[in-house]
Protein backbone atom coordinates (compact mmCIF):
# COMPACT_ATOMS: atom_id res chain seq x y z
CA UNK A 1 0.00 0.00 0.00
CA UNK A 2 1.67 3.19 -0.86
CA UNK A 3 1.99 6.29 1.57
CA UNK A 4 1.01 8.82 -0.97
CA UNK A 5 -2.79 7.49 -2.18
CA UNK A 6 -4.27 8.82 -5.70
CA UNK A 7 -6.35 11.50 -5.35
CA UNK A 8 -9.51 11.96 -7.27
CA UNK A 9 -12.76 14.31 -6.93
CA UNK A 10 -16.36 13.97 -6.47
CA UNK A 11 -18.51 17.56 -7.86
CA UNK A 12 -22.18 18.33 -6.84
CA UNK A 13 -21.63 21.51 -8.60
CA UNK A 14 -22.46 23.79 -5.72
CA UNK A 15 -24.32 27.04 -6.37
CA UNK A 16 -23.45 29.82 -3.85
CA UNK A 17 -25.67 33.19 -2.66
CA UNK A 18 -25.62 35.66 -5.61
CA UNK A 19 -24.29 33.07 -7.98
CA UNK A 20 -26.15 31.56 -11.33
CA UNK A 21 -26.25 27.96 -12.33
CA UNK A 22 -24.54 28.95 -15.08
CA UNK A 23 -21.74 30.41 -13.13
CA UNK A 24 -21.58 27.59 -10.93
CA UNK A 25 -21.21 25.40 -14.21
CA UNK A 26 -18.45 27.40 -15.26
CA UNK A 27 -16.44 27.17 -11.98
CA UNK A 28 -16.37 23.62 -11.99
CA UNK A 29 -15.37 23.34 -15.55
CA UNK A 30 -12.44 25.45 -14.41
CA UNK A 31 -12.23 22.96 -11.37
CA UNK A 32 -11.95 20.30 -13.98
CA UNK A 33 -9.16 21.64 -15.86
CA UNK A 34 -7.44 22.14 -12.89
CA UNK A 35 -7.54 18.94 -11.79
CA UNK A 36 -6.46 17.19 -15.09
CA UNK A 37 -3.46 19.52 -14.69
CA UNK A 38 -2.70 18.63 -10.77
CA UNK A 39 -2.71 14.84 -11.68
CA UNK A 40 -5.64 13.66 -10.18
CA UNK A 41 -6.72 10.29 -11.36
CA UNK A 42 -10.73 10.75 -11.94
CA UNK A 43 -13.21 13.31 -11.51
CA UNK A 44 -17.43 12.51 -10.93
CA UNK A 45 -19.88 14.28 -10.87
CA UNK A 46 -22.97 13.83 -8.99
CA UNK A 47 -27.03 13.77 -9.72
CA UNK A 48 -29.38 15.58 -7.24
CA UNK A 49 -32.69 17.05 -8.10
CA UNK A 50 -34.58 20.15 -7.07
CA UNK A 51 -31.86 21.40 -5.06
CA UNK A 52 -30.99 25.31 -5.44
CA UNK A 53 -27.52 24.76 -3.60
CA UNK A 54 -26.44 22.02 -6.34
CA UNK A 55 -26.44 21.92 -9.88
CA UNK A 56 -25.47 18.74 -10.49
CA UNK A 57 -28.36 16.94 -11.97
CA UNK A 58 -26.90 15.48 -15.26
CA UNK A 59 -23.98 13.99 -14.96
CA UNK A 60 -23.88 12.78 -18.50
CA UNK A 61 -23.95 16.61 -20.17
CA UNK A 62 -21.09 17.22 -17.20
CA UNK A 63 -19.25 14.32 -18.13
CA UNK A 64 -19.35 15.65 -21.93
CA UNK A 65 -17.98 19.23 -21.42
CA UNK A 66 -15.54 17.92 -18.68
CA UNK A 67 -13.81 15.46 -21.22
CA UNK A 68 -13.96 18.42 -23.59
CA UNK A 69 -11.91 20.54 -21.86
CA UNK A 70 -9.44 17.73 -20.56
CA UNK A 71 -7.28 15.43 -21.84
CA UNK A 72 -5.93 12.65 -19.19
CA UNK A 73 -8.60 12.37 -16.28
CA UNK A 74 -11.29 9.98 -16.47
CA UNK A 75 -14.71 11.59 -16.42
CA UNK A 76 -17.62 9.93 -14.73
CA UNK A 77 -20.58 9.70 -12.74
CA UNK A 78 -20.61 9.73 -8.69
CA UNK A 79 -23.15 8.45 -9.57
CA UNK A 80 -26.22 8.23 -12.10
CA UNK A 81 -29.25 7.32 -10.07
CA UNK A 82 -30.75 4.33 -11.88
CA UNK A 83 -34.27 4.36 -10.52
CA UNK A 84 -34.68 7.33 -12.40
CA UNK A 85 -33.38 6.23 -15.72
CA UNK A 86 -34.22 3.51 -18.15
CA UNK A 87 -31.45 1.25 -18.42
CA UNK A 88 -31.09 1.47 -21.90
CA UNK A 89 -30.49 4.57 -22.03
CA UNK A 90 -27.78 4.98 -19.73
CA UNK A 91 -26.01 2.62 -21.65
CA UNK A 92 -26.37 4.27 -24.70
CA UNK A 93 -25.44 7.79 -23.04
CA UNK A 94 -22.31 6.22 -21.43
CA UNK A 95 -21.42 4.10 -24.53
CA UNK A 96 -21.44 7.21 -26.44
CA UNK A 97 -19.28 8.98 -24.09
CA UNK A 98 -16.79 6.36 -24.01
CA UNK A 99 -16.84 6.82 -27.91
CA UNK A 100 -15.90 10.36 -27.15
CA UNK A 101 -13.04 9.75 -24.54
CA UNK A 102 -11.86 6.13 -25.25
CA UNK A 103 -10.58 4.85 -21.93
CA UNK A 104 -11.64 7.63 -19.39
CA UNK A 105 -15.17 7.20 -18.59
CA UNK A 106 -16.38 5.99 -15.83
CA UNK A 107 -20.29 5.10 -14.75
CA UNK A 108 -20.90 4.99 -11.36
CA UNK A 109 -24.38 3.39 -10.39
CA UNK A 110 -26.74 4.30 -7.56
CA UNK A 111 -29.79 3.39 -5.94
CA UNK A 112 -31.46 6.10 -4.17
CA UNK A 113 -33.68 8.59 -6.27
CA UNK A 114 -31.24 11.74 -5.76
CA UNK A 115 -34.24 14.01 -4.77
CA UNK A 116 -37.46 13.97 -2.71
CA UNK A 117 -40.31 11.97 -3.53
CA UNK A 118 -42.47 14.61 -5.56
CA UNK A 119 -39.25 14.73 -8.14
CA UNK A 120 -38.60 11.25 -7.80
CA UNK A 121 -42.12 11.18 -9.28
CA UNK A 122 -41.90 13.25 -12.58
CA UNK A 123 -38.97 11.75 -13.32
CA UNK A 124 -40.38 8.24 -13.81
CA UNK A 125 -43.52 10.10 -15.30
CA UNK A 126 -42.53 9.64 -18.82
CA UNK A 127 -42.76 6.03 -18.98
CA UNK A 128 -41.13 2.95 -17.40
CA UNK A 129 -37.84 3.66 -15.59
CA UNK A 130 -35.65 1.52 -13.34
CA UNK A 131 -37.16 0.83 -10.14
CA UNK A 132 -35.66 -0.02 -7.26
CA UNK A 133 -36.28 -3.61 -6.86
CA UNK A 134 -35.16 -4.60 -9.95
CA UNK A 135 -31.93 -2.39 -9.30
CA UNK A 136 -29.51 -5.63 -9.62
CA UNK A 137 -30.93 -6.80 -12.99
CA UNK A 138 -30.84 -3.14 -14.44
CA UNK A 139 -27.10 -3.45 -13.29
CA UNK A 140 -26.80 -6.45 -15.40
CA UNK A 141 -28.54 -5.25 -18.45
CA UNK A 142 -26.30 -2.11 -18.53
CA UNK A 143 -23.22 -3.72 -18.02
CA UNK A 144 -24.28 -5.65 -21.43
CA UNK A 145 -25.68 -3.73 -23.21
CA UNK A 146 -22.46 -1.83 -23.49
CA UNK A 147 -20.32 -4.62 -24.23
CA UNK A 148 -19.55 -5.30 -27.86
CA UNK A 149 -21.91 -8.33 -27.88
CA UNK A 150 -24.57 -6.68 -26.40
CA UNK A 151 -27.78 -7.91 -24.58
CA UNK A 152 -29.52 -10.86 -25.91
CA UNK A 153 -34.09 -10.31 -25.40
CA UNK A 154 -36.06 -13.16 -25.52
CA UNK A 155 -39.61 -12.12 -26.75
CA UNK A 156 -43.20 -13.29 -25.67
CA UNK A 157 -43.06 -15.13 -28.99
CA UNK A 158 -39.78 -17.00 -28.21
CA UNK A 159 -37.85 -15.02 -30.53
CA UNK A 160 -34.24 -13.89 -29.91
CA UNK A 161 -33.75 -10.31 -30.29
CA UNK A 162 -29.94 -8.89 -30.18
CA UNK A 163 -29.80 -4.78 -28.33
CA UNK A 164 -27.06 -2.97 -28.20
CA UNK A 165 -25.92 0.62 -26.93
CA UNK A 166 -24.91 2.32 -29.84
CA UNK A 167 -22.49 4.64 -30.98
CA UNK A 168 -20.63 1.80 -30.04
CA UNK A 169 -17.54 2.35 -27.90
CA UNK A 170 -14.14 0.09 -28.77
CA UNK A 171 -14.51 -0.72 -25.16
CA UNK A 172 -16.89 -0.43 -22.48
CA UNK A 173 -16.85 2.50 -19.44
CA UNK A 174 -15.71 1.03 -16.44
CA UNK A 175 -19.03 0.21 -14.18
CA UNK A 176 -18.71 1.20 -10.57
CA UNK A 177 -21.69 0.53 -7.45
CA UNK A 178 -21.98 3.45 -4.96
CA UNK A 179 -23.37 3.25 -1.94
CA UNK A 180 -23.75 4.02 1.90
CA UNK A 181 -25.03 0.75 3.47
CA UNK A 182 -24.09 -3.07 2.97
CA UNK A 183 -26.62 -3.65 -0.33
CA UNK A 184 -24.54 -2.19 -3.11
CA UNK A 185 -21.34 -3.37 -1.34
CA UNK A 186 -23.37 -7.45 -1.39
CA UNK A 187 -24.13 -6.57 -5.26
CA UNK A 188 -20.92 -5.50 -6.25
CA UNK A 189 -19.37 -8.23 -4.82
CA UNK A 190 -21.53 -10.66 -6.30
CA UNK A 191 -21.31 -9.00 -10.31
CA UNK A 192 -17.55 -8.54 -9.68
CA UNK A 193 -17.76 -5.21 -9.81
CA UNK A 194 -15.51 -2.17 -8.31
CA UNK A 195 -17.48 -0.37 -5.29
CA UNK A 196 -17.32 2.95 -3.48
CA UNK A 197 -18.73 3.49 -0.17
CA UNK A 198 -20.19 7.30 0.15
CA UNK A 199 -18.24 8.48 3.27
CA UNK A 200 -18.71 11.77 2.32
CA UNK A 201 -22.43 11.19 3.32
CA UNK A 202 -22.26 9.03 5.58
CA UNK A 203 -19.57 7.26 7.43
CA UNK A 204 -21.19 4.42 9.61
CA UNK A 205 -20.22 1.46 9.23
CA UNK A 206 -17.66 1.76 6.63
CA UNK A 207 -15.32 -0.87 8.00
CA UNK A 208 -17.85 -3.02 7.90
CA UNK A 209 -19.23 -2.64 4.83
CA UNK A 210 -16.18 -2.86 2.55
CA UNK A 211 -15.33 -5.85 4.78
CA UNK A 212 -18.41 -7.16 3.10
CA UNK A 213 -17.37 -6.16 -0.41
CA UNK A 214 -14.16 -8.15 0.05
CA UNK A 215 -14.91 -11.05 1.77
CA UNK A 216 -17.72 -11.77 -0.52
CA UNK A 217 -16.08 -10.96 -3.70
CA UNK A 218 -16.48 -13.43 -6.77
CA UNK A 219 -13.77 -12.64 -9.35
CA UNK A 220 -15.36 -11.41 -12.79
CA UNK A 221 -13.16 -11.03 -16.23
CA UNK A 222 -12.75 -7.55 -16.38
CA UNK A 223 -12.06 -7.16 -12.21
CA UNK A 224 -10.76 -10.14 -10.98
CA UNK A 225 -9.84 -8.33 -7.76
CA UNK A 226 -11.71 -6.21 -5.54
CA UNK A 227 -11.77 -2.56 -6.48
CA UNK A 228 -12.61 0.45 -3.61
CA UNK A 229 -12.03 3.60 -2.61
CA UNK A 230 -13.43 5.92 -0.11
CA UNK A 231 -14.80 9.59 -0.67
CA UNK A 232 -14.34 12.41 1.94
CA UNK A 233 -15.08 16.10 2.38
CA UNK A 234 -12.40 18.21 2.19
CA UNK A 235 -11.32 21.54 2.83
CA UNK A 236 -7.57 22.93 2.69
CA UNK A 237 -6.48 26.53 3.35
CA UNK A 238 -2.82 28.09 4.15
CA UNK A 239 -4.08 28.91 7.86
CA UNK A 240 -6.37 26.45 9.96
CA UNK A 241 -8.43 29.62 10.62
CA UNK A 242 -9.65 29.95 7.18
CA UNK A 243 -10.34 26.45 6.46
CA UNK A 244 -12.48 26.47 9.07
CA UNK A 245 -14.27 29.25 7.77
CA UNK A 246 -14.55 27.81 4.68
CA UNK A 247 -15.83 24.49 5.65
CA UNK A 248 -18.81 26.63 8.09
CA UNK A 249 -21.32 27.08 5.11
CA UNK A 250 -21.49 23.71 3.85
CA UNK A 251 -21.56 22.08 7.45
CA UNK A 252 -24.36 24.34 8.56
CA UNK A 253 -26.22 23.09 5.06
CA UNK A 254 -26.01 19.89 5.68
CA UNK A 255 -26.97 20.13 9.36
CA UNK A 256 -30.22 21.96 7.99
CA UNK A 257 -30.74 19.05 5.20
CA UNK A 258 -30.34 16.64 8.16
CA UNK A 259 -33.05 18.16 10.67
CA UNK A 260 -35.53 18.92 7.55
CA UNK A 261 -35.17 22.94 7.21
CA UNK A 262 -34.98 24.71 4.51
CA UNK A 263 -32.73 24.93 2.05
CA UNK A 264 -31.35 27.67 -0.31
CA UNK A 265 -27.92 28.45 -1.78
CA UNK A 266 -25.20 27.80 -0.12
CA UNK A 267 -24.14 30.58 2.35
CA UNK A 268 -21.07 32.64 2.10
CA UNK A 269 -18.53 32.60 4.32
CA UNK A 270 -19.38 36.28 5.89
CA UNK A 271 -23.32 34.78 6.21
CA UNK A 272 -22.53 31.91 8.04
CA UNK A 273 -20.47 33.47 10.63
CA UNK A 274 -22.84 35.74 11.10
CA UNK A 275 -25.86 33.81 11.60
CA UNK A 276 -25.56 30.74 14.77
CA UNK A 277 -27.26 27.58 14.60
CA UNK A 278 -30.02 26.60 17.16
CA UNK A 279 -28.18 23.78 19.57
CA UNK A 280 -29.19 20.87 17.55
CA UNK A 281 -27.52 22.36 14.52
CA UNK A 282 -24.55 23.26 16.27
CA UNK A 283 -23.95 19.68 18.03
CA UNK A 284 -24.41 18.37 14.02
CA UNK A 285 -21.91 20.80 12.89
CA UNK A 286 -19.27 19.59 15.34
CA UNK A 287 -20.09 15.59 15.03
CA UNK A 288 -19.84 16.00 11.38
CA UNK A 289 -16.68 18.42 11.22
CA UNK A 290 -14.91 15.43 13.17
CA UNK A 291 -15.19 12.97 9.99
CA UNK A 292 -14.00 15.48 7.28
CA UNK A 293 -10.98 16.55 6.12
CA UNK A 294 -10.11 20.39 7.39
CA UNK A 295 -7.17 21.90 7.84
CA UNK A 296 -3.45 23.10 6.47
CA UNK A 297 -1.79 21.18 3.62
CA UNK A 298 0.67 19.02 5.62
CA UNK A 299 -1.51 17.61 8.25
CA UNK A 300 -4.18 17.02 5.46
CA UNK A 301 -2.02 15.30 3.21
CA UNK A 302 -1.04 13.74 5.95
CA UNK A 303 -4.34 12.59 7.22
CA UNK A 304 -5.32 11.50 3.69
CA UNK A 305 -2.52 9.03 4.02
CA UNK A 306 -3.59 7.71 7.18
CA UNK A 307 -7.40 7.14 5.88
CA UNK A 308 -6.47 5.36 2.94
CA UNK A 309 -3.94 3.34 5.22
CA UNK A 310 -6.90 2.62 7.77
CA UNK A 311 -9.31 1.72 4.96
CA UNK A 312 -6.24 -0.38 2.85
CA UNK A 313 -6.86 1.25 -0.59
CA UNK A 314 -4.94 3.33 -3.03
CA UNK A 315 -6.95 6.15 -3.99
CA UNK A 316 -9.07 8.85 -1.55
CA UNK A 317 -11.81 10.72 -3.92
CA UNK A 318 -12.15 14.42 -2.18
CA UNK A 319 -15.20 16.45 -2.00
CA UNK A 320 -14.01 19.82 -2.27
CA UNK A 321 -16.97 21.86 -0.02
CA UNK A 322 -14.78 24.49 0.71
CA UNK A 323 -16.89 27.98 1.02
CA UNK A 324 -16.65 31.28 -0.72
CA UNK A 325 -15.73 34.58 0.80
CA UNK A 326 -18.46 37.41 -0.25
CA UNK A 327 -15.91 39.57 -2.34
CA UNK A 328 -14.46 36.66 -4.42
CA UNK A 329 -15.86 36.13 -8.12
CA UNK A 330 -19.10 34.40 -8.61
CA UNK A 331 -17.39 32.71 -11.62
CA UNK A 332 -14.66 30.82 -9.87
CA UNK A 333 -14.56 28.90 -6.44
CA UNK A 334 -11.55 30.21 -5.31
CA UNK A 335 -11.89 27.79 -2.03
CA UNK A 336 -12.24 24.79 -4.06
CA UNK A 337 -9.42 25.04 -6.49
CA UNK A 338 -6.58 26.01 -3.49
CA UNK A 339 -8.60 22.64 -1.87
CA UNK A 340 -7.08 20.49 -5.16
CA UNK A 341 -3.98 22.28 -5.51
CA UNK A 342 -2.56 21.94 -1.81
CA UNK A 343 -3.94 18.58 -1.46
CA UNK A 344 -1.71 17.78 -4.47
CA UNK A 345 1.01 19.24 -3.09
Amino acid sequence: MTTSPHLSVLDLVPVRTGQSSAQALASSMALVQRADELGYRRYWFAEHHNMPAVAASTPPVMIAAAAARTSRIRIGSGGVMLPNHAPLVVAEQFAALEALAPGRIDLGLGRAPGSDPVVTALLRSSGPTSDVERFPQHVRDITALMQPDGARLRLTDGQVYDVRATPAATAPPTVWLLGSSDYSARLAAELGLPYVFANHFSGAGIDQVLALYRDGYTPSEAHPEPRTFLTVNAVVAPTATEAEERALPQLRAMARLRTGKPMGRSETVEEALASPLDSLGGQMVADMRSRWLIGEPDEARAEVARLAARHDVDEVMVVPVAGTYAGEPLEETPGRVQTLELLAG
